[in-house]
This record gives structure tokens, sequence and C-alpha cells, in this order.
């Protein structure tokens, strides 16, 4: 969880109550005071409240809680007549684009360092280390629209952040502290985003660093913000925490004609909730002015439509709020965790770990015995990664996500081996050897199972180390099992074997096929195995 620190004067100024009522308030807001200083407090926020992640979020919660100031937050966004035009080109590089015009910013060095902070912890909890996401400030004043998000040749020169010359766009990511940083984001592509003005000059290199000329100082009165990234999600609640964040610091917000539409609108989501839902579900007896008057602390706007049901306005900064449960929990740090009553439960059991669980406690002990790490991968992944890149068809029992919201989870995984595959390839760049497995549950129509997997890269890795690893694995694990040879396309014809028990077919090892490596961008040798489970679970 990102720690964000904290200007004690400046946040009381947004506050508009002392530091010590401050400090005693945030636990009870969901958050942990890490650090108390005379000049800062360094605060722990939860990843899913990118929106407390600067003083002025933090502020504008603070003084609904506090019942300083309730309700929703109101935004006006005036169009500010500027255009950004976007290049097909970039649809296989960094589609999305997002952007907002500040303007009558009035920033100190205090308000410029907090903005810098929310601009990176949001590359961070939103940007994934810009990957998804990565945003860019500019001073309008030094440049003029309209303007363009392009595919620019590589060889493009310009002045980078922090630097007195020109760079080219390959020189930056092999020679600049942000382009050696963030290079593997988009080093494979032939060409590279660019965000330029009318007349053709340089404001940002998303996702690796902005222009020299429009860097943001205390002279800076009007702002270009341009967020750019690969899910328009993302992309859109940067923009809306960001544009946010400028209201509390005194400014106002115009909208941007990207491509025919206005951004942003900053407007809030409405949803009507249950008040007999949220007391069944916290403990609270609630009635519903009870609950709407809880909610307008937490800077929602809240009206009651009947004696069961709440109408919510969502402000545009809450990407957390992502069902009712949302506001429910909400509602209950509205009252006051510290005020519900404790009482013991209606029934007493004692707990005991499963038996899928004690299955995989073995296997970590013996696969760290092996001298390999784990790693452990989501449990969403896509089709792509699971069967495109791995040369194997497509599984007809993968379970899929009905309304997925990345194009890197659609479906659930049915094998462990993929991800791993995935985990070689980020971190590729690391020094070999790396031997690494991973165990858990895989999905098939609606059967959960367990599964695990192990795989090896370095200059050595073939069939012979990797049987190895097997047979030592089977021992240690008490499976009697025999090869009979593979014929599975991830693998090296003639360099895997199938895995089986009692005559069933159990798992599969040998050498990575190269077409796989060439699909994971892997330049050594990988050797891996993988394993179904199921039959190895002791019964209760």
């Amino acid at each position: 969880m990102p720690i964000v620190k904290l200007n004690n004067e400046y946040l009381t100024r947004l506050t508009g109550t002392d530091i010590n009522t401050i400090r005693s308030n945030l636990p009870m807001m969901g958050s942990e005071v890490e650090r108390e200083e005379e000049e800062q407090t360094d605060v722990q926020f939860f990843p899913n409240r990118p929106d407390l992640y600067s003083a002025e979020g933090t502020a504008r919660a603070l003084r609904g809680y506090l019942g300083i100031e309730t309700g929703l937050p109101k935004y006006e966004v005036k169009p500010s007549g500027i255009s950004f035009s976007v290049d097909p080109n970039l649809a296989k590089i960094r589609p999305f684009l997002g952007s907002a015009v500040i303007r009558n910013v009035h920033m100190d060095t205090v308000m410029i360092e907090s903005l810098m902070g929310l601009q990176e912890s949001l590359h961070w909890a939103v940007g994934r280390g810009r990957k998804k996401v990565a945003i860019g400030v500019h001073d309008l004043d030094k440049i003029e629209g309209p303007f363009s998000y392009i595919a620019a040749d590589r060889k493009t020169k310009f002045v980078p952040l922090d630097y007195d010359m020109e760079m080219t766009m390959e020189e930056i990511l092999a020679q600049h502290p942000k382009g050696k940083a963030y290079a593997k984001i988009v080093e494979d592509f032939d060409r590279f985003p660019l965000i330029i003005d009318a007349k053709g000059r340089v404001c940002s290199f998303p996702p690796i660093i902005n222009g020299e000329l429009t860097r943001v100082t205390e002279e800076t009165h009007n702002i270009l913000l341009d967020v750019t990234g690969i899910e328009p999600r993302a992309v859109s609640v940067a923009v809306n925490i960001l544009c946010a964040a400028f209201v509390e610091m005194g400014a106002s917000i115009e909208s941007v004609n990207i491509e025919g539409l206005e951004t942003p609108t900053l407007r809030p989501e409405k949803r009507n909730v249950s008040v007999s839902a949220c007391s069944e579900l916290t403990g609270i007896p609630l009635t519903a002015e009870r609950m709407a008057e809880l909610l307008l602390k937490m800077r929602f706007g809240a009206k009651v439509v009947n004696e069961n049901t709440v109408q919510v306005l969502v402000p545009c900064y809450r990407s957390d709020i992502m069902h009712d449960h949302d506001v429910y929990e909400d509602a209950a740090i509205s009252f006051g965790y510290d005020k519900i009553e404790a009482s013991l439960p209606p029934t007493f059991t004692v707990g005991k770990p499963h038996p899928v669980q004690k299955l995989y406690s073995l296997v970590r002990k013996v696969m760290v015995g092996l001298s390999y790490i784990e790693n452990t991968p989501f449990t969403l992944t896509s089709g792509m990664v699971s069967y495109g890149m791995m040369n194997r068809p497509e599984n007809p029992d993968a379970l899929h996500v009905l309304h997925p919201i990345s194009e890197d989870q659609t479906i659930i995984r049915t094998d462990i081996l993929p991800m791993l595959m995935e985990s070689l390839s980020i971190n590729r760049s690391r020094e070999l050897p790396q031997n690494i497995f991973a165990c858990g549950d895989v999905v098939e129509k609606l059967v959960t199972y367990p599964k695990m997997a192990a795989a090896s890269i370095q200059t050595t890795a073939d069939f012979s180390m990797i049987y190895a690893v097997v047979d030592a694995f089977c021992r240690m694990m008490a499976i009697p099992y025999v090869v009979k040879e593979s014929v599975d396309p991830a693998f090296i014809p003639g360099r895997c074997g199938d895995i089986y028990v009692s005559g069933k077919k159990v798992g599969v090892f040998g050498e990575i096929n190269p077409d796989v490596l060439a699909a994971f961008g892997l330049e050594h040798p990988v050797a891996a195995f993988e394993m179904d489970l199921r039959g190895f679970v002791e019964s209760e």
C-alpha cells in the first residue's frame, strides 16, 4: 500500500481543523498513520482509494467525515475549445487518451509536491507502473492547440524533462533515468507514442517523460493534463481524480474535445441502494433517513426515495464503488466501526486445514527444497496467453468472464504454466537462472481443482534437467509415475513427456517450443512441467 506524505500546514488549511483532530480521525476512515513529524504526517491508504493519495483528496474526505462540509462535491466543467486528434496507428501501442484543461492554478512549492506525489501514486495504484496509465502535466501557456497524439518515428528528437539537450526517443530510453526505468513498456514497438502541439513541439513521450518545454513551476497558471493508457476505464479514473484534486486547489476545469468526444464530464454515477440490505450486512439498525445522513458524511449525494431505498450519487473520483456493498461499507465507516456493538456468534466451530491447502503446503515445501521460488499469478488471464502464445488449441471448457474490463483478463485460468511463462517474460531482463513454481486452483466448466507448475530459464535448461526435477518431485510427494512420449505443442517434439499415474495422464514436462519462447519474448531455453493434483488430495 502506498504511503502518502501529507504536509501538516497545507492539510490543516484545506481541512479547516487542527492536525491532532486530523490524526485521530484518519484511522477511523480506514487508513493508518505511519509517522507523525513536525512538518508532515505519513499515512498509508488502501489501494482501492486512490482518490485519497494527496492532501487535497484526504482533506475533502475529512471535511465530510468531520461534518465540516458534507454531501456531493459539485464540479462545473466548461468546454475549453481545445481539441486532440489521436493517430489510428496507436491502436496496438497505447490507444487511449484522456485530457483536461485546468485554469486559474496558483501553486506554491507544497502544492507542486502534493501534485507530483499524487501523480506517482496513481502511476502505481491505477497505472501498474505506468503500463496501464501514464500522466503528463504541462504548462499550457507555453504551447498551442490543437494537439495531436501520434505514433512517432523512434528517431524523433526533443529536450526531455531535467535535460538541456535534444535526444532521440531511442536515446532517452537508453540514457535518461526515466527512460531506463520504463523502457520495457514501449521498447518492442516500431513507433513510439508522442504528444505534440499545433507547431509540432513535443509535450510528452508517454509513458516515459515529459518535454522540458512544458515544465510546471510556481509561475504556471494554466495546465494541460494528458493521461494515456491501454485501458479506457483506468484512464478515465486518473483524469477524474486529478481534476478533483485541482478543484480542491482552487482551480477550474475545462473539457477537451478528443476525436469529437468532450472529456471529462466529472458527472456522478446514480444508483439506488437498499436500507435493509445495508442493515443486514453491517449489523447497524438503520432508517432511510439515517443511512442518507451517514452517506452525506462520506461525500456522496444521498436522498430518501422511500423507507427502504436511498438514491446515491457517487462522486466521479470514487473508482472503488463497483457494487452496492461498497456503499454499505462507507455507511459503516461513517457510523464508526468502534460504535458497532460486539456480540458472540450464535454457533461455535473449530477450524482445521482444508485437504487441498495441506497438499499445497507440501508442494511448496518440496519445490522450495528443489531451489524453486514460488510465484503467485492471477486467477484471471486471457485466451491469448493460455493458448495462442502457448501454441496450444483453445480449451472449450474454459470459463469466460461475461463482462471483462481488460483484454488481459477474459477467462479463468485452466493451466498455470502459461502464467509462469508470462512471469518469465516480464522478468526477462533479470539475471539467470530463474527457477519458479506456482500451485493453485484452476477451473474447467464449473469444476475447480488443484494444479501446480514449475519452469526454469537458463542456458543449460533441457529435457534431462527437468526430468530430474520431475523425478525428485514425484518421489518426495510419494507419487508413483510413468513417463510416455508426449505430443503437447507447447514443447519441442521428442523432448517432452507425459506423466501417467495409475494409467491416467496427470501432467507433462519437457523443453519449451522455440515458437512459444518467441511469443513471450524469451531468448534463453526454458524447461518446465505441469501436473494435475486432483488424485493426490487426502480425503477428510
